[in-house]
Protein backbone atom coordinates (compact mmCIF):
# COMPACT_ATOMS: atom_id res chain seq x y z
CA UNK A 1 0.00 0.00 0.00
CA UNK A 2 1.64 3.13 -1.09
CA UNK A 3 1.69 5.36 2.48
CA UNK A 4 4.61 7.64 2.47
CA UNK A 5 6.77 9.75 5.20
CA UNK A 6 6.17 13.10 5.42
CA UNK A 7 9.70 13.34 3.95
CA UNK A 8 8.51 10.73 1.15
CA UNK A 9 5.94 13.13 0.34
CA UNK A 10 8.29 16.11 0.21
CA UNK A 11 10.03 14.42 -2.24
CA UNK A 12 7.33 13.83 -4.10
CA UNK A 13 5.90 17.11 -4.37
CA UNK A 14 9.32 18.80 -5.33
CA UNK A 15 9.22 16.01 -8.19
CA UNK A 16 5.38 16.72 -8.89
CA UNK A 17 6.87 20.60 -9.21
CA UNK A 18 8.84 20.03 -11.41
CA UNK A 19 6.58 17.42 -13.85
CA UNK A 20 3.77 20.11 -13.74
CA UNK A 21 6.50 23.03 -14.92
CA UNK A 22 7.37 20.25 -17.86
CA UNK A 23 3.78 19.26 -18.72
CA UNK A 24 3.10 23.59 -18.92
CA UNK A 25 5.49 24.24 -21.46
CA UNK A 26 4.24 21.09 -23.60
CA UNK A 27 0.69 22.08 -23.42
CA UNK A 28 1.82 25.25 -25.14
CA UNK A 29 4.19 23.78 -27.81
CA UNK A 30 0.89 21.07 -28.70
CA UNK A 31 0.00 23.26 -31.71
CA UNK A 32 -0.89 22.69 -35.43
CA UNK A 33 1.69 21.71 -37.72
CA UNK A 34 3.99 20.26 -34.77
CA UNK A 35 4.33 16.58 -33.66
CA UNK A 36 4.09 13.95 -30.74
CA UNK A 37 7.59 13.01 -31.28
CA UNK A 38 8.58 16.25 -31.21
CA UNK A 39 6.94 17.07 -28.07
CA UNK A 40 8.59 13.86 -26.90
CA UNK A 41 12.18 14.39 -27.34
CA UNK A 42 11.78 18.77 -25.55
CA UNK A 43 10.00 16.58 -22.58
CA UNK A 44 12.60 14.42 -21.94
CA UNK A 45 15.21 17.32 -22.55
CA UNK A 46 13.25 19.22 -19.69
CA UNK A 47 13.05 16.47 -17.56
CA UNK A 48 16.55 15.95 -17.77
CA UNK A 49 17.57 18.83 -16.96
CA UNK A 50 15.37 19.76 -13.95
CA UNK A 51 17.11 16.55 -12.29
CA UNK A 52 14.64 13.77 -12.86
CA UNK A 53 14.42 10.61 -15.35
CA UNK A 54 11.38 9.51 -17.80
CA UNK A 55 9.51 7.18 -15.80
CA UNK A 56 7.84 5.77 -18.47
CA UNK A 57 10.41 5.46 -21.11
CA UNK A 58 11.66 1.42 -21.00
CA UNK A 59 8.77 0.69 -18.74
CA UNK A 60 7.50 -2.75 -19.58
CA UNK A 61 3.86 -3.82 -18.80
CA UNK A 62 4.23 -7.18 -18.31
CA UNK A 63 4.44 -10.74 -20.40
CA UNK A 64 5.84 -10.19 -23.83
CA UNK A 65 4.65 -6.44 -24.01
CA UNK A 66 7.66 -4.00 -25.63
CA UNK A 67 9.07 -1.85 -22.99
CA UNK A 68 7.58 1.75 -23.86
CA UNK A 69 9.55 3.67 -26.05
CA UNK A 70 8.99 7.34 -25.43
CA UNK A 71 8.87 9.74 -22.20
CA UNK A 72 5.24 10.90 -22.65
CA UNK A 73 2.07 8.92 -23.48
CA UNK A 74 0.37 11.13 -26.72
CA UNK A 75 -3.35 10.08 -27.37
CA UNK A 76 -4.83 11.65 -30.41
CA UNK A 77 -8.57 11.57 -30.66
CA UNK A 78 -9.83 8.07 -30.69
CA UNK A 79 -6.77 7.06 -28.90
CA UNK A 80 -7.69 7.05 -25.08
CA UNK A 81 -4.02 5.98 -23.22
CA UNK A 82 -0.44 4.92 -23.91
CA UNK A 83 -0.40 6.44 -26.93
CA UNK A 84 3.18 6.34 -28.88
CA UNK A 85 4.55 9.86 -30.18
CA UNK A 86 4.53 9.78 -33.94
CA UNK A 87 5.84 12.12 -36.59
CA UNK A 88 2.14 13.17 -37.69
CA UNK A 89 1.37 16.36 -37.60
CA UNK A 90 -1.38 17.84 -35.15
CA UNK A 91 -3.87 19.41 -37.27
CA UNK A 92 -6.60 22.07 -35.67
CA UNK A 93 -9.32 20.92 -33.46
CA UNK A 94 -7.69 17.81 -32.58
CA UNK A 95 -8.07 16.50 -28.90
CA UNK A 96 -4.50 15.22 -27.20
CA UNK A 97 -3.85 13.60 -24.14
CA UNK A 98 -0.19 14.10 -22.51
CA UNK A 99 0.52 11.77 -19.78
CA UNK A 100 3.71 12.01 -18.14
CA UNK A 101 5.74 10.75 -15.63
CA UNK A 102 9.47 11.13 -14.27
CA UNK A 103 11.37 9.22 -11.08
CA UNK A 104 13.05 12.49 -8.68
CA UNK A 105 15.06 11.70 -6.12
CA UNK A 106 14.09 8.03 -6.25
CA UNK A 107 10.22 9.05 -6.37
CA UNK A 108 7.66 8.83 -9.43
CA UNK A 109 5.13 11.30 -9.93
CA UNK A 110 2.56 10.95 -12.62
CA UNK A 111 0.15 13.47 -14.39
CA UNK A 112 -1.72 14.11 -16.86
CA UNK A 113 -3.71 16.87 -19.40
CA UNK A 114 -6.28 16.94 -22.21
CA UNK A 115 -5.45 19.89 -24.76
CA UNK A 116 -7.43 20.88 -27.94
CA UNK A 117 -5.53 22.03 -30.60
CA UNK A 118 -5.42 25.48 -31.90
CA UNK A 119 -4.88 28.74 -30.64
CA UNK A 120 -8.03 29.57 -30.30
CA UNK A 121 -8.97 25.83 -30.88
CA UNK A 122 -12.23 25.36 -33.37
CA UNK A 123 -15.61 25.82 -32.23
CA UNK A 124 -16.61 22.32 -31.36
CA UNK A 125 -19.05 22.22 -28.72
CA UNK A 126 -18.56 18.43 -28.23
CA UNK A 127 -14.97 18.17 -27.87
CA UNK A 128 -14.75 21.30 -26.14
CA UNK A 129 -17.53 19.92 -23.30
CA UNK A 130 -15.39 15.73 -23.91
CA UNK A 131 -12.71 18.08 -22.12
CA UNK A 132 -14.43 19.91 -19.79
CA UNK A 133 -16.58 17.55 -17.72
CA UNK A 134 -13.12 14.76 -17.71
CA UNK A 135 -11.40 17.53 -15.53
CA UNK A 136 -14.45 18.74 -13.55
CA UNK A 137 -14.57 14.63 -13.36
CA UNK A 138 -10.65 14.92 -11.60
CA UNK A 139 -11.87 17.90 -10.01
CA UNK A 140 -14.81 16.34 -7.89
CA UNK A 141 -13.00 13.50 -7.34
CA UNK A 142 -9.76 15.03 -5.33
CA UNK A 143 -12.32 17.25 -3.57
CA UNK A 144 -14.02 14.14 -1.89
CA UNK A 145 -10.33 12.51 -1.36
CA UNK A 146 -10.48 11.95 2.58
CA UNK A 147 -8.98 9.30 4.90
CA UNK A 148 -11.52 6.61 5.47
CA UNK A 149 -12.95 7.25 2.14
CA UNK A 150 -13.34 3.95 0.34
CA UNK A 151 -12.24 3.73 -3.40
CA UNK A 152 -15.87 2.49 -4.45
CA UNK A 153 -17.57 5.64 -2.84
CA UNK A 154 -15.05 7.77 -5.02
CA UNK A 155 -15.68 5.37 -8.02
CA UNK A 156 -19.32 5.60 -7.84
CA UNK A 157 -19.39 9.65 -7.43
CA UNK A 158 -17.25 10.28 -10.29
CA UNK A 159 -18.81 7.16 -12.37
CA UNK A 160 -22.37 8.85 -11.99
CA UNK A 161 -20.72 12.13 -13.17
CA UNK A 162 -19.60 11.22 -16.08
CA UNK A 163 -22.84 9.49 -17.00
CA UNK A 164 -24.58 11.84 -16.29
CA UNK A 165 -23.43 14.10 -19.21
CA UNK A 166 -23.95 11.23 -22.07
CA UNK A 167 -20.26 10.14 -21.48
CA UNK A 168 -18.49 6.46 -20.92
CA UNK A 169 -16.23 5.48 -18.17
CA UNK A 170 -13.26 3.50 -19.16
CA UNK A 171 -13.40 0.05 -17.20
CA UNK A 172 -10.23 -1.10 -18.31
CA UNK A 173 -7.89 0.82 -16.56
CA UNK A 174 -7.88 2.71 -13.33
CA UNK A 175 -5.78 5.08 -11.23
CA UNK A 176 -3.23 3.72 -8.64
CA UNK A 177 -0.78 4.40 -5.80
CA UNK A 178 2.39 6.26 -6.57
CA UNK A 179 6.11 6.00 -4.74
CA UNK A 180 8.58 3.93 -5.71
CA UNK A 181 7.45 2.36 -8.70
CA UNK A 182 4.84 3.68 -11.44
CA UNK A 183 2.06 1.79 -10.40
CA UNK A 184 1.46 0.69 -6.61
CA UNK A 185 -1.50 -0.17 -4.80
CA UNK A 186 -4.36 0.68 -4.64
CA UNK A 187 -6.15 0.68 -7.92
CA UNK A 188 -7.94 3.50 -8.39
CA UNK A 189 -11.24 3.28 -11.02
CA UNK A 190 -13.43 5.64 -11.69
CA UNK A 191 -16.46 3.37 -11.55
CA UNK A 192 -17.87 1.37 -8.04
CA UNK A 193 -20.17 1.07 -5.80
CA UNK A 194 -20.43 2.84 -2.28
CA UNK A 195 -19.07 1.35 0.69
CA UNK A 196 -16.45 -1.21 -1.66
CA UNK A 197 -12.75 -1.22 -2.09
CA UNK A 198 -9.89 -0.07 -0.29
CA UNK A 199 -10.09 2.36 2.58
CA UNK A 200 -7.65 5.57 2.12
CA UNK A 201 -5.36 5.97 4.78
CA UNK A 202 -3.57 9.61 6.00
CA UNK A 203 -0.21 9.90 3.99
CA UNK A 204 -1.46 6.91 1.13
CA UNK A 205 -0.05 8.90 -1.98
CA UNK A 206 -2.42 7.96 -5.13
CA UNK A 207 -2.81 8.97 -8.87
CA UNK A 208 -6.31 9.60 -9.74
CA UNK A 209 -6.72 9.78 -13.67
CA UNK A 210 -10.55 9.68 -15.26
CA UNK A 211 -10.09 8.50 -18.91
CA UNK A 212 -13.39 9.77 -20.54
CA UNK A 213 -15.33 8.38 -23.70
CA UNK A 214 -17.53 9.88 -26.36
CA UNK A 215 -19.12 7.30 -26.69
CA UNK A 216 -18.78 2.98 -25.60
CA UNK A 217 -16.00 2.82 -23.07
CA UNK A 218 -15.52 -0.46 -25.06
CA UNK A 219 -11.40 -0.78 -25.86
CA UNK A 220 -8.96 -2.03 -27.62
CA UNK A 221 -4.84 -2.69 -28.22
CA UNK A 222 -3.54 -1.11 -31.09
CA UNK A 223 -0.96 -3.43 -33.23
CA UNK A 224 1.70 -1.36 -31.40
CA UNK A 225 1.09 -3.21 -28.08
CA UNK A 226 0.54 0.04 -26.46
CA UNK A 227 -2.25 2.05 -27.16
CA UNK A 228 -5.69 1.78 -26.29
CA UNK A 229 -8.45 2.65 -28.90
CA UNK A 230 -12.59 3.42 -28.51
CA UNK A 231 -13.51 0.09 -30.35
CA UNK A 232 -16.20 2.82 -31.26
CA UNK A 233 -13.48 5.09 -33.26
CA UNK A 234 -15.24 7.86 -31.09
CA UNK A 235 -12.75 10.63 -29.20
CA UNK A 236 -11.66 10.83 -25.64
CA UNK A 237 -9.85 12.66 -22.61
CA UNK A 238 -7.38 12.02 -19.52
CA UNK A 239 -6.84 13.75 -16.78
CA UNK A 240 -4.36 13.23 -13.92
CA UNK A 241 -3.35 13.95 -10.66
CA UNK A 242 -0.70 12.69 -8.09
CA UNK A 243 -1.90 13.66 -4.48
CA UNK A 244 -1.16 12.97 -1.09
CA UNK A 245 -4.16 11.93 1.71
CA UNK A 246 -3.92 13.75 4.30
CA UNK A 247 -6.67 14.47 7.31
CA UNK A 248 -7.32 17.90 5.94
CA UNK A 249 -8.17 16.19 2.45
CA UNK A 250 -6.33 15.76 -0.85
CA UNK A 251 -2.83 17.40 -1.19
CA UNK A 252 -2.03 17.91 -4.69
CA UNK A 253 1.31 17.14 -5.29
CA UNK A 254 1.62 17.56 -9.17
CA UNK A 255 1.28 21.43 -9.30
CA UNK A 256 3.50 24.28 -10.05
Amino acid sequence: MSIKTKEEIGRIREGGNKLAAVLDILKKEAKVGATAKELDTLAEKLIIESGGAPSFKGYKGGGDQVPFPATVCISVNDEVVHGLPSDRKFEEGDIVGLDIGMVYKNLFTDMAETVIIGNPPPKDPAGAKLVRVTKEALDLAISMVRPGLKTGDLGEVVQKFIESHGFGVVRQLVGHGVGYQVHEEPHIPNWGKSGQGVALKENMVIAIEPMVTEGSYELYVAKDGWTWKTKDGKRAAHFEHTLAVTKDGADVLTKI
